[in-house]
């Protein structure tokens, strides 16, 4: 997979953003005029002229419009009398370098989901506009009004009044596709007006660069103005929300990304109710568990979980959960991964007290702990210190630390009670440059035990090997994140 540079969101507004805009806004909402028969595997279906019909009219076209700047301090300036100056100002829009606002539109696309008028589209189609103007498969427009956006998964929420019920379509259940289903995409590729492309499901929960990314890959045409449209199924529902497009060239090579629909249903049931989303949030810092972790902590190489690095003030501290637990269970849910935990948390409710089972020390334990809300916590998050200078002492597992004492403390930006080993130096041929460990991280724990002195690492290292263990866990921190890395003791 290429890099996310190549990554194109889907609106029409240009983004003050490396990632190019790639306009991937389909307008889409289907109508219940009666189911069209799933196609099953084994033949493609004769047309998808019915299904088309049938959806088309929950479809609508976004225009946006907002006041930006024009002219900045790259623009040349030319003196009075110039030759050049009446060309100038008829292709850069007059002027002599004047920061003058003007008035600019995007498109996009988006579907209704309510009788009632609620439409659903990406952020980046309405963010920053002023003024959202939505058009009808009818022909008809509307103004719209922005009842709420979720940045994190790219969603909006708008809302238009109208004086008769408006053609919805439903969402389905994206978990239910498998790859190779056909899906069918509508929108407004580069400002053509209603389209239809269709295409297959090429891949299944796709990660570009968001905490809660759970994207379906298609190869229906997707283009700039398509983003936010829906994604249909054969039987007309909506199981994702088209989003951006892996392109060099800016045009649609049959790689799209849609979000899938049971991350977009929830999120458009709190922007309707709250208008705002309200995640649940457990308040751990954490990191899967690979098999050199799994060893260095004398679990089966098999183990799956989510492993705690560390244990902020919060829900899982007033709960019992400290550093170092594997928390393999949540609310009745196995879990395999952190990107799991971190999905099973946010979808649960905020106040919710749920059953936490972790396996600590080699042994299973349950927990109950009562979440708290993501975006409150957020909030008041504190900056994290800056990157420390260095200091060398001893060398150990390739390489060299330092104590941290009270003058490394004031240096850092670190408590009174911060204690550990500071990283000074990293041999670049060593498993721990391999493995990310650079200078200034500071260690704070050696198999599960906090280390303040070089000694103390030593003699977790002596520990390990007596006990037949390949392998070290350490507890890193770097500018206040912590992570566990095991590193080779033979």
């Amino acid at each position: 997979m290429q890099s996310m540079t190549n990554f194109d969101l889907a609106p029409g507004r240009p983004r003050r953003s490396p990632l190019r805009l790639m306009g991937a806004a389909l307008i889409g909402a289907s109508i219940a005029l009666g189911p069209v028969a799933p196609v099953h595997a084994g033949g493609a279906p004769e047309s998808f002229a019915d299904l088309a019909e049938q959806i088309s009219p929950s479809v609508v076209n976004i225009t946006t419009s907002a006041l930006v700047e024009t002219a900045t301090k790259d623009t040349p300036r030319l003196p009075e009398g110039s030759p050049f100056q009446d060309f100038f100002n008829q292709f850069n829009g007059g002027g002599n370098g004047d920061n003058e606002p003007r008035r600019s539109e995007a498109l996009g696309s988006g579907f209704v989901v309510s009788e009632d008028g609620y439409i659903v589209t990406n952020n980046h189609v309405i963010e920053g506009a002023d003024e959202i103007e939505i058009e009808f498969f009818s022909g008809d427009r509307l103004p719209a009004k922005l009842v709420g956006t979720d940045p994190k998964t790219d969603i909006a929420l708008l809302k238009v009044q109208s004086d008769k019920p408006l053609p919805h379509v439903n969402f389905g259940d994206s978990d239910l596709m498998h790859v190779g289903d056909w899906v069918v995409a509508m929108g407004n590729p580069l400002g053509q007006g209603f389209s239809v492309s269709a295409g297959i499901v090429s891949a299944r929960n796709r990660e570009l660069s968001g905490t809660y990314d759970d994207y379906i890959q298609t190869d229906a045409a997707i283009n700039k103005g398509n983003s936010g449209g829906p994604l249909f199924n054969m039987d007309g529902q909506v199981i994702g929300v088209n989003t951006a497009i892996l392109s060099p060239t800016g045009g649609s090579i049959g790689i799209g990304f849609s979000m899938a629909s049971n991350v977009v249903s929830k999120v458009v049931d709190q922007l309707r109710e709250f208008g705002e989303t309200r995640r649940g949030w457990l308040g751990v810092r954490i990191q899967d568990v690979t098999p050199d972790v799994a060893e260095a902590m004398g679990l089966d190489k098999s183990a799956k979980g989510a492993l705690v690095t560390d244990v902020p003030e919060g829900p899982a501290k007033e709960g019992g959960l400290v550093s170092g637990d594997v928390i393999t269970s949540f609310d009745g849910n196995e879990i395999k991964n952190v990107r799991d935990l971190t999905r099973r948390v946010a979808d649960a409710p905020v106040g919710e007290a749920v059953k936490v089972i972790v396996l600590r020390e080699g042994q299973s334990e349950t927990l109950t702990i009562t979440l708290g809300r993501r975006e409150e916590a957020e909030a008041t998050e504190t900056a994290a210190p800056g990157k420390p200078e260095a200091q060398t002492e001893k060398q150990l597992l390739g390489l060299t630390v330092s104590a941290l004492t009270d003058e490394l403390r004031a240096q850092l930006g670190l408590g009174e009670g911060a204690e550990g080993l500071i990283i000074t130096k990293v041999d670049g041929t060593s498993e721990a440059y391999t493995k990310g460990l650079r200078e200034g991280d500071l260690i704070t724990e050696a198999g599960q035990q906090k280390v303040v002195r070089s000694q103390d690492l030593q003699d977790r290292i002596t520990e390990a090997k007596e006990a037949g263990r390949k392998s070290l866990l350490l507890l890193i921190r770097r500018q206040g994140d912590p992570r566990f890395v095991a590193l080779s003791i033979e």
